[in-house]
């Protein structure tokens, strides 16, 4: 079991709650979208019935170490940033399925929409339960070893997902709306990579997570970093013209990818 934390100090930063006010906070969940009218090179496909989902799917199929990533960046990021990531997961030896859980109805940022109205439409503990027929249609076509990637919303999906016994290991990027007692329920390997300044999930809570997670009786390995100097969404919507966000996201990626190296077996 490792913890890796970089300052040891606690920011406390404003949390996104979804309450009516007079201005509304600025999500850093909407930051750095991507361009959607650049040309792409994508290397999986669109499946339109994936277990009753629309889902992207790459990496390659003979690999039995397949990775279910389950994140917000599907929505807010769109088509384009979902994959990129997907397609680097997948060219590390990963079969790799993102499905849009969101319906086509991500969240956008748009003016006048309704976080708690989304979030009440869309709940990731649902979506959780939901996805259980992907996790038996992969077990059926192949005896695979599944771990499931979450990126904010994501995030929340995947520790539901790690209360079940339906995967081997879990990774969270930048979370969104986990708690303290979530840690006490998981039931797999988790690693936990937060930002400096993310407003989402403060780093004082991913302290807590960890500490958590230490002072269970019955252990399960678990590993977690701060990323200095980086906001929500660092591991996925990164400004790409920023050579140190792009650093720290390939960082994050590599942590995400050797945590499934070690667990998925």
């Amino acid at each position: 079991m490792a913890m890796e934390v970089l300052y040891p100090f606690f920011l406390c930063l404003a949390v996104l709650t979804g309450r009516a006010v007079s201005a509304p906070p600025h999500s850093q969940c909407h930051d750095n979208p991507p361009d959607m009218t650049a040309a792409r090179v994508e290397a999986g496909k669109v499946v339109h019935d994936f277990a009753g989902y629309t889902a992207y799917v790459t990496g390659a199929m003979t690999n039995l170490r397949p990775t279910l990533a389950g994140s917000y960046m599907e929505a807010s990021s769109g088509p384009i940033g979902r994959r990129k990531i997907a397609d680097k997961i997948g060219e590390a030896g990963y079969y790799v399925v993102v499905p849009d859980f969101f319906n086509g109805q991500p969240l956008t940022g748009a003016p006048g929409e309704n976080l708690t109205q989304w979030l009440s439409e869309h709940s990731p503990v649902k979506a959780a339960q939901d996805a259980k027929p992907i996790f038996a249609t992969l077990r059926k076509e192949r005896k695979f070893s599944l771990g499931v990637g979450g990126y904010c919303w994501g995030g929340k999906f995947a520790v539901e997902v790690a209360k079940m016994n339906e995967v081997k290991a879990v990774v969270i990027s930048h979370p969104y709306s986990v708690i303290v007692g979530d840690m006490r329920e998981v039931k797999c390997p988790i690693e936990i990579l937060g930002g400096e300044y993310d407003q989402a999930t403060p780093q004082k809570f991913i302290y807590q997570f960890l500490n958590a997670l230490r002072k269970r009786s019955d252990k399960i390995p678990y590993f977690g970093k701060i990323f200095p100097g980086v906001c929500h969404g660092f591991a996925c919507r990164y400004n790409v013209t920023n050579p140190f966000e792009v650093e720290t996201g390939e960082q994050a990626l590599a942590l995400m990818v050797g945590w499934f190296e070690k667990h998925l077996k």
